[in-house]
């Protein structure tokens, strides 16, 4: 199928980036080959050079992972994708592709905790600094970008309070002081929120949450231009190998079949479940970007066509009455993961984020009592009761 550009992105996600082989296959197949045979030494040697098109090694050239690339590039009205190994794989190819030594980042601190530990404690060690700033003081980004600053960094929503950020205004706050703004989307995904329209230069995705869908596969994958990220990037994944398995890549192929439909559904059962949350006796603060309390429920409502599938709160108490909570439910899984049709329920402080210090959790804003729930696909009623006889 040619032109998929001119299509919405529903047809893109079913149709975009498939190639037929002459067995005229309707679903995509799977090329599980490392390698791939040449014609003749010449052709080999034009393939490595990169005078001829063509396969050369899975570790940086697969039909499938290219599919998927394809296709994602066009979910995210983009003109490249690199597909690799994990989420956190995505954000290192990134940075230690396009950073050197003496380079500097501007961060949100509202990210994910890994994501805060290889800024904190790896990227240092090749002498790439970042300063973290909260994500809605506009003035602490400016403040906080030197000469030396190359990259902003930021989720939006942020994981796990679910803060908006306003990505046209970082976008110009980025390329006025000459640096790239680079947007994490995988709270939202292309269903929801398109970031490169709105002014960012990549987007970044863990392919293991909304993108696979049922908790499969890792995965991760950065979406931009050619010129971003056609050598730099591409070039330290050739060499450096944080490269996404053939196998996964079908699998996700599959998960962004049912993306937009998958991720109305979270929307909705997390509304129901953010507005119930709300009104209950022991639950002391919801944070959800669809409730009207939210502080960026606004921005939320222009940005993204839904508020997205993840519902935090506080609970009266601390971590003790918190994790009787997490270990009395029946349906949710109590696992670190999220994006799944399943829903799961997380104790932030104690596993996604337990690397901060308590001075950076408390800056973060995690608290001892919070509570991260991923909303999954399950009946929405049954969800709420499970809560309901969980909660003190």
């Amino acid at each position: 199928m040619s032109d998929t550009d001119k299509y919405g992105i529903n047809t893109r996600a079913v149709r975009a980036g498939q190639v037929r082989t002459a067995e005229n296959e309707h679903s995509e197949p799977m090329f599980l080959s490392s390698s791939y045979v040449f014609a003749n030494a010449a052709e080999a040697a034009a393939r490595f050079k990169g005078d001829s098109p063509g396969n050369i090694y899975t570790r940086f050239t697969n039909p499938t992972v290219r599919t998927f690339e394809q296709r994602l590039a066009e979910m995210e009205q983009a003109e490249r994708c690199i597909g690799t190994s994990s989420g956190m794989s995505a954000i290192m190819c990134t940075v230690l592709g396009l950073l050197k030594s003496g380079d500097h980042m501007v961060s949100s601190r509202s990210v994910f905790g890994t994501t805060v530990n290889l800024f904190s404690n790896i990227f240092p060690k090749f002498g790439i600094n970042t300063t973290f700033v909260e994500l809605t003081d506009y003035a602490a980004w400016e403040q906080a970008i030197t000469s030396e600053t190359k990259l902003l960094f930021f989720e939006t929503p942020s994981n796990p309070l679910t803060e908006i950020a306003d990505i046209k205004k970082l976008a110009d706050i980025a390329h006025n002081n000459d640096a790239l703004l680079v947007v994490d989307n995988c709270f939202c995904t292309p269903a929801l929120q398109l970031p490169i329209p709105l002014g960012a230069d990549i987007v970044i995705h863990s392919a293991t949450k909304y993108l696979d869908g049922q908790g499969r596969c890792l995965g991760g994958a950065i979406v931009g231009s050619e010129a971003i990220l056609g050598e730099d990037i591409y070039g330290f994944l050739r060499s450096g190998g944080a490269s996404m398995s053939p196998f996964n890549a079908w699998v996700f192929l599959k998960g962004l079949e049912t993306l937009a439909i998958r991720m109305r559904a979270h929307c909705e059962n997390a509304q129901q479940l953010a507005d119930w949350l709300s009104s209950h006796s022991s639950v002391e603060r919801v944070y959800y970007p669809g409730l009207d309390s939210h502080p960026q429920h606004d921005l939320s409502s222009q940005q993204q066509s839904g508020h997205g599938g993840i519902v935090s709160f506080e609970v009266k108490g601390g971590q003790d009455v918190a994790w009787n909570v997490i270990d009395s439910v029946d349906i949710f899984s109590i696992t670190a993961n999220l994006g799944d049709t399943k829903s799961t329920i997380t104790h932030p402080a104690t596993t996604t984020h337990h690397k901060l210090s308590d001075e950076q959790r408390q800056l973060a804003g995690i608290k001892s009592n919070l509570i991260r729930i991923s909303v999954g696909l399950e009946d929405t009623n049954d969800l709420i009761q499970d809560l309901d006889q969980a909660l003190p």
